[in-house]
């Protein structure tokens, strides 16, 4: 049977230049996923683990550091990994976190290849990890400034690395079309700027200038989803934040992103991340993962 493919939201907001996740465990099947990230993923002692990056399948050695691009779907699963000691370390960044004109100074030529070949999936070599996988372990104990910087040297040495793999096939993935009418582009700005209050279609479109009909096919063409499921993307974005990153209590974290009632809310975090807001804050939550 074909496994259903996830939007996920990762909880990145603007002023982040990226977020780290690191835990053990002894289990991590999870959905296979996608998002508008970059992420760069490490896993230790994690033998006959089974990747899945695009259309590429295999089962990993102990040690697997994978950089995937916006929108190729991927995901790790304990298929006949023995371990009881499985150490995963994330790390997500927003696609635009390097500029396109930055990108194109000589000084960052690698930088640039290997975030363009990370749309395939790109895999590192043994002798790669071994170089980078501590700094990677610890930068999650670096903050500010620091961290920073050793973000990008860390990005600058895997770009210089030799014997990478790209794992998907070309052409497998089909990124939709950039929003690149202005109409939609204020509507997006509107919602991400607004989502914790209580907005309708109607409120929408107003500020659209377009009959919620022709806005509710509009929204649905330009990005697959309907009016209410792209707000609910933006919306537990922001709540898995929140879980993750501060300690109030969920029936205040649903309120401040626009669930007026934490049974509903309840129910669309259970659907779209197939946990309760309980849960997911128990495993990705307190001191876990680290935003700069």
């Amino acid at each position: 049977m074909m496994q259903k493919i996830i939007k996920e939201v990762p909880p990145l907001t603007t002023s982040d230049c990226f977020t780290i996740f690191s835990r053990n465990k002894n289990d991590f099947d999870s959905s296979l996923h996608y998002h508008d990230a970059y992420e760069l993923n490490l896993l230790l002692n994690a033998r006959n683990a089974k990747r899945v990056v695009g259309n590429h399948t295999e089962q990993i050695n102990d040690v697997d550091l994978v950089l995937t691009g916006p929108n190729l779907s991927h995901a790790w699963f304990t298929d006949q990994c023995t371990s009881n000691n499985v150490r995963e370390v994330t790390i997500q960044f927003h696609k635009d976190l390097f500029d396109e004109k930055l990108l194109k100074r000589s000084q960052l030529f690698l930088i640039k290849n290997m975030l363009e070949n990370a749309h395939r999936g790109v895999l590192f070599s043994q002798y790669t990890v071994d170089g980078v996988a501590d700094r990677i372990i610890q930068l999650d104990k670096k903050s500010g400034f620091e961290s920073v910087l050793e973000f990008l040297s860390i990005f600058h040495d895997l770009s210089i690395s030799r014997n990478m793999q790209m794992l998907s096939s070309p052409g497998f993935l089909h990124e939709k079309t950039p929003y690149d009418n202005s109409k939609i582009e204020k509507v997006f700005d509107y919602l991400n700027a607004n989502y914790e209050k209580q907005i309708t279609l109607a409120d929408i479109a107003q500020i659209a200038n377009m009959s919620e009909t022709s806005l509710s096919r509009f929204i649905k063409a330009q990005t697959g989803s309907t009016f209410v499921d792209h707000l609910n993307e933006i919306r537990l974005g922001h709540a898995g934040r929140m879980l993750i990153d501060t300690t109030y209590i969920i029936a205040d974290i649903a309120n401040m992103c626009g669930y007026n009632n934490l049974s509903n809310f309840n129910r669309v975090f259970k659907t779209k991340k197939n946990c309760m807001p309980k849960e997911f804050r128990e495993t990705y939550g307190a001191k876990k993962r680290v935003f700069v």
